[in-house]
């Protein structure tokens, strides 16, 4: 039997818990500055590490958390691991996602850590 605004209701408790899911991801200040890291495009796990200056037990972890919440997704580039902002993502969070892109991109520590990230580039060290 199908009750009207049921779907409507288990939908928008899908959505609840999926914007619940991103706002415990990024509630570790190192988590959002890995997740600033990896949205400006793929990244290597030693790229983050050099411009976290965190070991890579420390870094692993914290890409695990955001791996599993599901907003961003990695691959095996040779021996390293790459990580992206997963591409098929609920148009909710992206929107989301996007607003945390805007509004932190000019916290000063961001921008160091992508000027460090473009000299990291530059000198290819993965």
């Amino acid at each position: 039997m199908y009750f009207p605004g049921v779907m409507h209701l288990l939908m928008q408790m899908d959505e609840y818990e999926v914007l619940s899911n991103l706002f415990k991801a990024l509630s570790e200040p190192i988590r959002i500055r890995i997740f600033m890291l990896i949205s400006q495009g793929e990244i290597c796990v030693c790229e983050i590490q050099e411009v976290l200056n965190e070991p890579q037990s420390k870094v692993s972890r914290h890409l695990s958390y955001l791996k599993h919440s599901g907003i961003i997704e990695a691959k095996r580039v040779g021996r390293w691991m790459h990580y992206s902002v997963k591409k098929d993502m609920n148009p909710s969070i992206k929107a989301h996602i996007q607003f945390i892109r805007d509004r932190c991109s000019s916290f000063e520590i961001f921008e160091k850590d992508l000027q460090r990230l473009k000299e990291l580039k530059r000198k290819k060290i993965c």
